[in-house]
């Protein structure tokens, strides 16, 4: 079995992050978002990004920081607006970032697609609105469909509860959101933790995520039953 490597520094675990990289990021808002991890993208410096998650940011904080930097070349997602996303609202206006809108079971099912090996799928969600203008569709037991394709990350920056040293991943609860889709569909997969154990320290029946999609794991409180912060 192949191991996931475990970093205690945020740097060592997102080192190699390239310009132009492709960052499929988790989260519900705040919910299951890798802070620490968008942290250490904000200091390593890439630039030229295409992000990809459920929320444009959130107050100053994560994405939104990133956000800030002006590194962020185009984001995709399904909820770009909201009471305290001024920073992707300030950059919109002023023609700064390109938005890709996505509707929020269509962005899940194309990460999903990517790990699944699907080339494409019809979807009914955005038929006869602007999201569906200039994309291919299909009449299909007389309903009209819309033709949609897989989203591919090179990086995939994940949260979970806890991994063992292997890699393997378990949730809690609603943090768990876009993490398992996004861990099947991106080149280098890593994910955030907050407590690493042994192989064999957690149920495998608990196990959301298996290990063979991991590279990396980040714990700042290191292993063996040391906790950090929950989501």
């Amino acid at each position: 079995m192949s191991k996931a490597v475990v970093y205690d520094a945020v740097a060592d675990a997102v080192a190699g992050i390239e310009d132009g990289a492709v960052l499929l990021v988790s989260g519900f808002g705040g919910v299951g978002m890798p802070a620490q991890l968008i942290g250490g993208v904000i200091d390593a410096g890439a630039k030229d990004l295409v992000v990809v998650s459920n929320n444009a940011g959130t107050g100053e904080q994560g994405l939104a920081a990133l956000l800030a930097t002006g590194r962020v070349r185009k984001f995709v997602c399904s909820f770009p607006r909201q009471s305290d996303s001024t920073v992707f609202d300030g950059l919109y206006r002023r023609g700064a970032i390109e938005l890709e809108l996505v509707p929020q079971g269509t962005l899940a099912e194309r990460i999903r697609a990517a790990g699944a090996g699907i080339g494409a799928f019809y979807c009914r969600t955005s038929v006869g609105t602007a999201l569906a203008e200039g994309k291919e569709t299909k009449t299909i037991n007389g309903r009209e469909y819309v033709l949609e394709y897989p989203i591919f990350g090179d990086v995939a920056l994940i949260a979970a509860d806890r991994a063992d040293t292997a890699g393997n991943l378990v949730y809690r609860k609603t943090a768990r959101n876009f993490s398992p889709v996004m861990a099947t569909a991106a080149r280098t997969v890593i994910a955030q933790v907050n407590e690493v154990v042994p192989l064999g320290g957690l149920d495998p029946e608990a196990v959301v995520t298996p290990g063979i999609f991991v590279d990396r794991v980040l714990c700042s409180m290191g292993i063996n039953g040391n906790r950090g912060r929950r989501e």
